[in-house]
């Protein structure tokens, strides 16, 4: 087995940060329905000290090795050889903090929005981000899939309970899309188990020798439950209905975390368990990539709801993670995860910025808005930013992320790099002519006695604002966490494994 750091820190920061929501959702219990404003406080506070709590993760980390760190292990069901085992490097400890700050975001933007079951919806928000942790730093199978399932019920309430006119349809398509994949996932992970000794553990798991055929197999149980979280296509069609009817805080939530947990899958499973089926794989994967970043694109040009020419955006920009990931090369999986980063912050950025304004005008029509800069002219200042983040401008942080991805893409395949190239072209038409529709045109009737955003308002978008440009400007910051990471993942690709057939190789040189 490969060896993992200790705790560095002397304490069980990620323990902390995975329980002390749920700790924080346990007491909401205590606290009578009446008292709205201190739960919103308390679950504010909650959301905040969790968030100051993860900060020495991204002082204290490593960069200078590929192993676990902070790792904390414990023997859970010794007959099962069952460990509670967390641990993170530089694949997953961007995906923590994003977590920590997002919860602060979408308590918020929800403070004056969430009118019924006030207390439940704020205990839902702290058991998410517990299970999100929980995802992200789990080093045991087993553990991992009682996180990734955990998450399932309060995004579930969360689409069904606090939803838009078809609630219940969305909230029902999300949890049957998500339960199906996950329980083939299920089954691989079972196969794993028995095949390699009886062991759950992750880093152990990723240094064995898996027979081609089993390899296969396993990829494609895999990826029923990952494709169906990023979501590739053709299996995105549950994300456009649950981010329509989500609230605001569900939409946040799904764009900038949930989702990425398909992509991340691939890279902490699928790539360093099963290379060998993920190398002969890369051409189906480069070509459903491809065809999300067109498709994706294409149809954002027919929305004519906000909130669903975002959703749809997300399938185009989660086929440019895929891309990068499945390209094999530094430049484009260190774009994918850099990518997956970004789009959590700029696409939720804009889920934010669809929250303030459906709040005032209670409409998401693109028809109905037109003439918002000369009323708020503030939002529409905020609202540029995303915009050209989200087509990757220059000293943003969506160029880098693009940028490395289609150099990656090129190297891998010139055709697909051309191709996802088209998609950024296609971006950039329908963020801009969304842009220009709701805040230039004529002003429409609804929205000439409009007030700009308040200091909540304020808050909740600033954050996604500085790390835009901070990303876009200094991108080493980030990307320096995870360059060991993915350096040895990338060897662990091009050496582990049994070689497959001759067949596969021919394949991936004829596209190549």
């Amino acid at each position: 087995m490969e060896q993992v750091m200790t705790n560095s820190l002397g304490f069980p920061i990620l323990s902390t940060l995975v329980f002390l929501p749920v700790a924080g959702a346990a007491f909401l219990l205590l606290i009578p329905r009446s008292e709205e404003k201190l739960i919103k406080w308390f679950t504010l506070a909650m959301s905040v000290i969790t968030f100051v709590i993860s900060l020495p993760l991204f002082t204290r980390f490593d960069k200078t090795t590929h192993v676990m760190q902070f790792v904390e292990r414990h023997a859970w069901i010794p007959a099962w050889n069952i460990n509670y085992s967390l641990g993170i490097d530089g694949i997953s400890i961007l995906f923590v903090l994003l977590s920590t700050l997002v919860i602060i975001l979408c308590v918020l933007i929800s403070w004056n929005s969430i009118k019924t079951k006030v207390k439940e919806f704020y205990i839902s928000l702290l058991i998410i981000e517990g299970a999100m942790i929980g995802v992200f730093c789990a080093l045991d199978f087993f553990l991992f899939y009682i996180f990734w399932e955990a998450m399932l019920i309060p995004m579930y309430l969360l689409i069904g309970v606090w939803g838009g006119p078809n609630r219940v349809y969305a909230a029902v398509k999300f949890f049957l899309y998500t339960l199906v994949g996950s329980v083939l996932m299920l089954v691989g992970i079972i196969v794993l188990y028995l095949y390699a000794g009886r062991t759950f553990d992750i880093v152990e798991l990723s240094t064995k020798m898996y027979p081609y055929d089993m390899q296969l197999w396993l990829f494609w149980a895999f990826f029923a439950a990952f494709a169906v979280k990023v979501p590739m296509f053709p299996v995105h069609t549950w994300l456009p209905d649950a981010h329509t009817e989500a609230p605001t805080a569900g939409s946040v939530i799904l764009a900038a975390v949930l989702i990425k947990m398909g992509a991340y899958g691939f890279l902490r499973f699928s790539l360093p368990i099963l290379p060998e089926a993920s190398k002969a794989m890369t051409p189906a994967m480069l070509i459903l990539s491809v065809i999300a970043i067109i498709y994706g694109g294409i149809i954002c040009l027919a929305q004519t709801d906000l909130k669903r020419l975002i959703a749809y955006s997300s399938v185009s920009h989660m086929g440019f993670v895929t891309l990068g990931i499945f390209a094999l090369n530094i430049q484009g999986m260190e774009g994918g995860i850099l990518q997956m980063v970004n789009h959590g912050i700029v696409t939720g950025a804009l889920f934010l910025s669809v929250g303030v304004i459906y709040d005032r005008t209670h409409t998401r029509q693109i028809a109905d808005y037109g003439g918002v800069a000369s009323v708020m002219p503030l939002y529409a200042s905020l609202f540029i930013v995303f915009t050209l983040a989200a087509i990757g401008l220059p000293s943003t942080n969506g160029f880098v992320g693009e940028f490395l991805i289609i150099l990656g893409g090129f190297t891998a395949n010139q055709w697909a790099g051309v191709l996802a190239a088209t998609g950024i072209i296609i971006g950039a038409g329908y963020m801009l002519w969304l842009y220009q529709r709701v805040f230039f045109m004529e002003t429409n009737q609804k929205v000439a006695g409009l007030s700009d955003m308040d200091g909540r308002e304020i808050m909740a978008l600033l954050p996604m604002v500085i790390l835009i440009f901070w990303i876009g400007v200094y991108p080493d910051t980030f990307l320096g966490f995870m360059h060991k990471s993915v350096e040895h993942l990338i060897v662990r690709v091009n050496t582990g494994g049994v070689s497959g057939p001759a067949i596969a190789r021919n394949i991936i040189e004829v596209i190549r």
